[in-house]
């Protein structure tokens, strides 16, 4: 095992004295192609070509004497430091930070970034990250090759953003470049990059932030919040004790994307929204897609409002992790399950109408649970009865994809 192991962050200012002694004693030097060929690394020290970090750490692990690894920016934020201390390689490390990728970016932007998501994009996280990005008005992705300003540009189809792109920065050829999200694709960028994606309906702010990221969920208390919380009378599949159900079976979160088929108030849209998750609430009806959206702003929350009938206006949409259907029936709930989302909920006015359903479900390779819910409204006035709502609950589980977390 190395004597040491430095690790050194690199934003393209000069190196601390203690970067300069760490390389100066170093016998083996692990960096990218620009971290290599700065003039302070040892002409005698071994040189490895950071590629992949967990085969320079089993060559690290194995070296006797000084080693130290060179990355971008703060190598303990999304860096290297995470892989270089996993228990398969047992490596104490030293760290000389530097300025991370993410700070200069937002610097360079002239924008705080104390309340932003910070994601990271590869070809597994690419679909999460840009959930994050449709769901929250500002947010920094650090990109990699195939994950990058261009992919991100054709995933966000339908949500319009702000595009901040800054390349290579630190060095020589550093280049930022402002466009909107739709622009994105027609551009070949460079590696490394990181990219601000700012926008949506904001929120007013009072006062500074208290806590690192976006604020949590603001408004009233709670969940499934009652009708006059939404602008009045609520539709048969909304009712308080339903919608609380629907949102624990599907429980969204962030990096989500849910599917809301027949918003109708958009009482359960903004709900899933105030997870953090990102949204798509479909209706037929232009007056719901119009409360739906009224919500959404009362709540200061983000969701894509699609106006057109389902099962058809489906076809186009981004791949759901978790889908609500409010209405539309057997057609509708098959179509969706035709996309393999992790989870569906809906539900139904009589029993004969849920076992079709369920059947369908069932068909398609979801285990299914049913339950019937009734609630009761009382007036604590006189203690009488005011109003009484049944429903089946159905949700239907795709058992090889339970919660994932990709």
């Amino acid at each position: 095992m190395a004597d040491r192991v430095t690790v050194i962050g690199w934003d393209g200012s000069p190196l601390t004295a203690a970067a300069r002694s760490a390389l100066g004693a170093a016998t083996l030097v692990a960096g990218t192609a620009h971290h290599l060929a700065l003039p302070e690394v040892p002409a005698t020290a071994e040189r490895i070509r950071l590629g992949s970090v967990a085969l320079a750490a089993r060559r690290i692990a194995g070296h006797r004497g000084s080693a130290v690894v060179l990355a971008d920016g703060d190598p303990g934020f999304f860096g290297v430091v995470r892989t270089l201390r996993g228990p398969e390689f047992g490596l104490e490390v030293e760290v000389v930070p530097a300025v991370s990728s993410v700070a200069t970016a937002f610097a360079r932007a002239g924008m705080p970034w104390d309340d932003a998501h910070v994601v990271v994009a590869h070809a597994r996280t690419l679909r999460r990250a840009v959930n994050v990005c449709r769901a929250h008005t500002k947010v920094a992705v650090l990109t990699s090759p195939g994950a990058g300003p261009a992919e991100l540009g054709l995933l966000m189809d339908g949500v319009h953003r702000t595009f901040v792109i800054c390349e290579e920065l630190g060095t020589a050829n550093e280049q930022v470049t402002i466009l909107t999200s739709d622009k994105a694709a027609d551009h070949t960028w460079r590696d490394p990059n990181v990219v601000i994606v700012i926008g949506g309906f904001v929120a007013a702010a009072e006062g500074g932030s208290w806590i690192a990221g976006p604020e949590p969920a603001s408004g009233p208390r709670g969940w499934a919040l009652p009708a006059k919380a939404y602008g009045g009378a609520l539709g048969e599949g909304e009712t308080d004790l339903l919608r609380a159900a629907q949102l624990a079976r599907l429980g969204p979160r962030v990096g989500d994307l849910v599917w809301d088929i027949g918003s109708g108030s958009g009482a359960f849209a903004t709900e899933a929204a105030r997870t953090g998750a990102a949204v798509i609430a479909v209706d037929r009806n232009p007056g719901s897609c119009a409360r739906t959206e009224d919500s959404a702003r009362r709540f200061g929350v983000q969701m894509q409002i699609v106006h057109g009938a389902a099962p058809h206006i489906l076809e186009d949409l981004p791949e759901p992790d978790v889908v609500r259907v409010g209405g539309g029936g057997v057609a509708v709930v098959s179509a969706v399950a035709d996309r393999r989302p992790q989870c569906i909920v809906t539900h139904a006015s009589t029993r004969d109408a849920a076992e079709l359903i369920g059947r369908h479900l069932t068909e398609h390779g979801y285990q299914v649970e049913c339950a019937l819910i009734q609630s009761v409204e009382l007036d604590t006035r006189v203690w009488t009865e005011t109003e009484r709502s049944v429903a089946f609950l159905l949700t239907g589980r795709l058992p090889d994809r339970a919660d994932r977390a990709l």
